[in-house]
């Protein structure tokens, strides 16, 4: 039996995704070659590409007005594109609620001006700011926020209403439930969490809103250059994009993302309510903002931190350690961990608790 990963990312695969993989992995389709060989030229693969491409639309139900794209460079290259492509001269605005948000408004300053239009840093991120106290700039250019902070485990559950265009990282949350794309002018997502292995980027942008982006930047660099070229201005990370697309019909499969948004909230809320029937361990968050992906934990005495994971590691669950700028535990609970790991972590943090407490 396999161990049950609760890393952040390059986080765990469907079980049946990697089999399927590895059973094609010498050759897929009778072509002769394995995908990994197989110029992203050829039909084959853009048969690949174009049926995964299909698929995530499905899932989400991405309006004909939108690009998909399939790109390099981690949601981090998106934090400098954004900026390059849609903030001319005009102060874009930025909400700030955490780690990945900050480092976002840090690639961007070096390109424009930004105005944080409302900030959690205060209270250590323990929550997102309420809409009605956010100061947007007039004629923004666009909005930005992350819509799950991945290292402090809050999120923002519903696109906000805003007056400029909402632009979303989603890294950590996308696929985990439905989501009305329409209220976006633009998402973004890294892979690594809920779409595959890392390499490949998700950007899906509003044809109105790609219409504004700068056309004085080279050809990588630049959102429309990608869409007119299918993704394919370079070489694509096929790899990648081949195994996400296993990933959406995966999902597709096993119900689509209502069927997941029902999993993933209750292996949330078994985790969160057992941390806060404990005096042994917390979790630092608002209860309206507690992240469904990213949960994370502190030990009433932190010098038992260590025998906490070496004691976990042993017991089959990897990868619980919080992320170094905070400290104690994370369990990253994306939709590849099923509810029976859910089950072990709990189990092992009673027993742990009893032995400890």
């Amino acid at each position: 039996m396999r161990k049950w990963n609760f890393s952040a990312g390059p986080a765990a695969i469907p079980e049946q995704v990697l089999k399927e993989t590895q059973s094609e992995l010498l050759e897929w389709n009778n072509s002769g070659m394995s995908i990994m060989e197989m110029s992203h030229r050829s039909s084959e693969y853009m048969q690949v590409a174009s049926t995964a491409r299909q698929d995530l639309i499905d899932l989400l139900g991405i309006p004909e007005n939108y690009q998909v794209l399939f790109l390099q460079g981690g949601a981090t290259l998106q934090f400098s594109m954004i900026p390059m492509n849609f903030a001319s001269q005009q102060p874009a605005d930025y909400l700030l609620t955490g780690s990945w948000s900050k480092k976002a408004i840090a690639e961007a300053s070096q390109i424009t001006t930004t105005n944080i239009v409302a900030s959690s840093e205060a209270s250590n991120f323990n929550h997102v700011p309420d809409v009605d106290y956010w100061s947007e700039s007039p004629g923004a250019p666009y909005l930005h926020y992350v819509a799950n902070e991945t290292i402090q485990g809050n999120a923002l559950h519903q696109a906000p209403a805003t007056q400029a265009p909402l632009i979303a990282d989603m890294s950590s949350v996308i696929l985990s439930e439905p989501i009305d794309v329409s209220k976006f002018s633009m998402i973004y997502a890294g892979a690594q969490k809920n779409i595959g292995p890392a390499g490949l980027t998700i950007c899906i942008i509003k044809d109105e809103f790609l219409s504004t982006a700068s056309d004085a930047l080279p050809g990588m660099l630049q959102y429309s250059k990608h869409a007119e070229s299918d993704s394919m201005f370079n070489t694509p990370p096929t790899f990648s994009w081949y195994l996400a697309g296993k990933v959406f019909s995966w999902l597709k499969t096993n119900g689509g993302l209502e069927a997941m948004a029902k999993v993933n909230h209750s292996k949330a809320k078994r985790l969160y309510e057992f941390i806060d029937a404990s005096d042994f361990y917390s979790n630092p968050v608002i209860s309206a903002n507690r992240s469904i992906m990213n949960v994370p934990f502190l030990l009433r005495d932190s010098e038992m931190d260590a025998q906490f994971l070496d004691d976990a590691h042993h017991a089959g669950l990897l990868n619980l350690k919080g992320h170094r700028s905070i400290g104690g535990m994370r369990a990253s609970i994306y939709n590849a961990t099923p509810l029976a790991a859910i089950d072990a972590l709990i189990g092992f943090m009673s027993e742990f608790e009893i032995k400890n407490g």
